[in-house]
């Protein structure tokens, strides 16, 4: 009989959740010839839009020097050398080279509105004006068979080349009926397959793309499920979290522009360059776990002095996300910096294990003893054995291999 734990550790790897940051010099001078080679084709296309990348930045009053900080930053969270710079900022100006489709489907929106509520745009959210958006429904002026011909067309004049952002889940119940779409009433799951079949890659948007997210909560009566148990065949780059941050959807696509390639991916197809990352690893309150400092209930003396919010909830020892390094609301804070702990949003299933006002019951923190990684180990091999693979299971068995892995090079 097969040990569970080494089952788990066997499906659910470290090598799939770590970030290799330096992979060598050879390996980026050839990157950077394939990224160069790429970006001379890319303007030597027609823009797909008439619009100038700096004009609309310089109009925000975001100034070239800033501009450059922002590349350098976003050059680093792409996990690519400084050299890789100039070859960014270049890429920012073919972004009207790739057409992009976005969909909506069984959500609230959220994602959109995370994009559109700026009160002072990042040049995140203002990359979304240079984009070819060639089908948006919240955005859009058209409906009714206006809309549907707009789709048609853009998904007949870009076959093969454009990225369809998917926002929202997928009911699946009732043979698809809880969601339908257009005015010929075509159920989402219809919709999303058509979409698909012609599209270079799928990027699920937001949380109920990704794994179903709120309407997947139990007890799911409409069905809901992510993109990647309905599309097979296809690229799909899973961006969850409620909402997504905008940073995560342009790194994206900023990949792409550069290399003509999906990023690498996790085990759960989130790109690993923003979501290699336990957001407690980061955290700002990460000196108050180890020292055994915790706000016990809300309000106490803890909470005043932004003591860790395990005891309350907490989970970012169990979530993989970069919320605390590139944070929200144009970069000023995250939930945890306002005093509200982690839900765990990125995860699977995280409204119905993660999203309530306690510590995981097995998780044992022992802080400072021993410190998060071996509790969470604990944590986690003790749910699997007794419920199978859960939420937690990614994030736990990569600190659990890991450890292991790093044990053994000691030796």
């Amino acid at each position: 009989m097969i040990d569970s734990q080494e089952m788990v550790k066997k499906v659910f790897t470290q090598k799939s959740g770590r970030i290799e940051t330096n992979k060598g010099e050879e390996y980026y001078n050839s990157l950077f010839e394939k990224v160069k080679n790429r970006l001379s084709i890319l303007k030597a296309q027609p823009a797909l839009k008439d619009v100038d990348m700096m004009d609309i930045i310089e109009s925000e009053g975001v100034n070239r020097r800033d501009f450059m900080k922002w590349v350098s930053a976003t050059t680093a969270t792409l996990m690519l050398p400084p050299m890789f710079a100039p070859l960014v900022a270049q890429a920012t100006e073919l972004m009207n080279r790739v057409p992009v489709i976005w969909i909506e489907l069984q959500d609230c929106a959220g994602n959109s509105e995370a994009l559109l509520r700026s009160a002072a745009p990042t040049v995140d959210d203002l990359l979304f004006d240079v984009l070819s958006l060639e089908y948006h429904e919240t955005l859009q002026a058209c409906a009714g068979h206006d809309a549907d011909r707009q789709l048609e067309e853009a998904a007949h004049l870009y076959k093969g080349k454009y990225l369809l952002f998917v926002e929202g889940a997928i009911p699946m119940a009732m043979n698809g009926q809880y969601g339908t779409i257009g005015a010929m009433g075509e159920t989402f799951h219809d919709h999303l397959i058509r979409m698909a079949k012609d599209a270079a890659a799928i990027v699920a948007v937001g949380t109920c793309a990704t794994f179903g997210g709120v309407p997947a909560a139990a007890p799911n009566p409409t069905g809901a499920v992510g993109v990647m148990d309905i599309v097979k065949g296809k690229p799909i780059i899973n961006i969850p979290a409620c909402p997504a941050n905008p940073a995560n959807m342009v790194g994206v696509v900023l990949h792409y522009v550069l290399t003509g390639q999906i990023p690498e991916l996790d085990s759960l197809l989130r790109p690993k360059f923003a979501f290699g990352y336990r957001i407690h690893d980061n955290c700002e309150r990460r000196a108050h776990f180890d020292a055994g400092e915790f706000v016990e209930e809300w309000g106490d003396e803890g909470a005043k002095n932004n003591f860790c919010l395990y005891k309350v909830g907490c989970k970012g020892p169990m979530t993989f996300n970069n919320c605390s390094i590139i944070r929200y609301n144009e970069g000023t804070n995250w939930p945890i910096g306002v005093g509200r702990g982690c839900i765990g949003c990125s995860e699977p299933d995280f409204w119905d294990k993660y999203a309530y006002e306690r510590p995981m019951a097995d998780a044992k923190i022992k802080a400072p003893t021993g410190g998060v990684e071996k509790t969470v180990d604990e944590f986690g091999l003790g749910l699997l054995t007794a419920t199978a693979v859960g939420i937690g299971v990614h994030a736990v068995a990569s600190a659990i291999a890991g450890k292991k892995s790093n044990e053994g090079e000691e030796k």
